[in-house]
């Protein structure tokens, strides 16, 4: 029972970034990039790949067989991110999502060793 919980966790990080698919201007409020910006077509992009790693938490939590694929998606994002943000010199404006990222981390080593234990 704690499994699902926790993937619906991990579904929540990524729930708002997600929105910006279906809500572009959550763009501009997320990450102040304006619409006639060349990003903001990229940032666009990036929210639906974020909805894809919505989808696989949720995924996750209903069907087990998933999971071991989801820890994978999930840890690539979670991640590769929290690397480029510390390589770059951890900006300012960035801190909020690198904390939640930050905070999700023992969320999804949980998840990993559930999925992944003998």
């Amino acid at each position: 029972m704690l499994q699902p919980i926790l993937w619906l966790v991990l579904a929540a990080i990524h729930a708002t970034p997600a929105l910006a698919l279906f809500r572009p201007a959550t763009l501009t409020t997320l990450y102040h990039i304006e619409p006639d910006s060349p990003l903001f077509l990229l940032m666009h992009h990036r929210a639906a790949l974020f909805f894809a790693v919505f989808v696989a938490c949720v995924w996750a939590a209903i069907m087990p067989e998933g999971r071991r694929l989801a820890v994978l998606l999930v840890g690539i994002s979670m991640i590769s991110f929290l690397v480029l943000y510390w390589s770059a010199g951890s900006p300012a404006p960035l801190r909020r999502i690198a904390t939640v990222d930050l905070a999700g981390l023992p969320v999804l080593a949980g998840v990993a060793w559930l999925a992944f234990r003998p």
